[in-house]
């Protein structure tokens, strides 16, 4: 929706305009201009988990070892002098492989998930432009201000929940059985008894040294960091702030002095800028202004334009790294656009008259 508000921005207080509302015990001859106070964000940081920890399972299957054993092949019996005893070949069976269990291992299994952040919020705000016919000599008596409203940004991270974690399963493994042969009596002797002595062998056989064994290893959980703009505070057209009438008339003199072909700011500039601006931006909290940066007309025109771009941002960067929001901050070149007096490309003007269009100025926009 669009609201067209004529607004003069620079009002003294005898200056009475149709339509406009003026601010509120207003003391005479002092300036005063309507603010736009911006909206207000913070930065919020959110970690999330998009990978949940779980547990790996690793296994080692049992070992085994040879053992000899000494058993029994033939019982002692007795032998009879005239009926000998009769005998019988039998298999007997043993223990040839021990059972046992194994175990396997059974993977953590995951389900897919996704989240939907919002990482902008949806904002509007008042923009403003000099009307195209306006009949004015001073733009700044018909400014057109226009509520923009900009759609909330959102962003989707996708993330992994833990359906089952991992565990382990037994498998049994058979164990083997061997046999021998084993002579019994059939029929005892009889008569004289004569004593035949039992018979052994050796045997070996296979038997569990070190069971099945689980080895447990934890992957840690993933996660990222979302950072997100939330609106702590609606802004508005809400503000008078009171200036000098000098300075809200129009563009001020910065008399700041750059090193030949740089936009270093010089430790006398950064006092002049303390003294002069930085602390006219902290006592007016809700003024935005413009840094314009000039050059003379000798050199190229493309880095003039440049080189006034780079000096202008320089001064808005020492604002911000002192505390000045860069939302209040617009830092604009003009290179030789703006020649102050008649020194133009190909005029023989002395040092002094090039130095009156070297400057840098600021002007409030807001």
């Amino acid at each position: 929706m669009k609201r067209i508000l004529s607004v003069l921005m620079v009002l003294p207080f005898a200056t009475l305009v149709k339509g406009q509302e003026l601010p509120a015990n207003a003391d005479p001859g002092k300036c005063y201009i309507k603010c736009i106070t911006p909206d207000e964000f913070r930065e919020v940081t959110e970690t999330m988990v998009v990978s949940p920890s779980y547990k790996k399972i690793k296994t080692t299957p049992a070992t085994f070892k040879t053992v000899e054993e000494k058993v029994l092949v033939k019982e002692a019996s007795k032998k009879y002098v005239y009926v000998p005893a009769v005998y019988e070949t039998i298999d007997v069976s043993y223990e040839g492989k021990a059972a046992a269990t194994t175990l396997e291992p059974v993977a953590a299994t995951f389900n897919n998930d996704s989240k939907t952040i919002e990482t902008y919020p949806k904002v509007g705000r008042w923009e403003y432009k000099v009307l195209d016919d306006c009949p004015s000599a001073n733009k700044e008596g018909c400014m057109t201000a226009c509520f923009v409203e900009y759609p909330a940004q959102n962003t989707t991270v996708a993330f992994k929940t833990l359906a089952t974690d991992a565990t382990t399963r037994q498998v049994p493994v058979p164990g083997s059985s061997k046999t021998y042969k084993k002579q019994v009596v059939k029929t005892p002797a009889r008569m004289d008894e004569i004593e035949i002595p039992a018979e052994y062998a050796t045997i070996k056989r296979q038997v569990v040294d070190q069971p099945a064994q689980v080895i447990e290893e934890i992957v840690p959980e993933v996660t990222e960091t979302v950072t997100r703009t939330e609106l702590v505070k609606k802004g508005g057209m809400t503000v008078w702030e009171e200036v000098d009438c000098k300075i809200a008339s129009g563009a001020n003199i910065l008399p700041i002095l750059y090193e030949l072909n740089s936009a270093r700011i010089t430790p006398e500039s950064k006092r002049i800028i303390d003294e002069h601006l930085l602390k006219f931006m902290k006592e007016k909290p809700n003024l935005s202004i413009e840094i314009m940066s000039h050059t003379d007309s000798r050199g190229d025109d493309a880095y003039n334009m440049s080189l006034s771009q780079q000096r202008a941002q320089s001064v808005v960067n020492y604002l911000v790294a002192n505390g000045i929001s860069r939302n209040r901050l617009v830092a604009k070149g003009y290179g030789e656009t703006r020649l102050k007096n008649r020194c133009a490309n190909g005029v023989d003007c002395s040092e002094a008259e090039h130095q009156v269009n070297r400057r840098t100025e600021f002007r409030i926009i807001q």
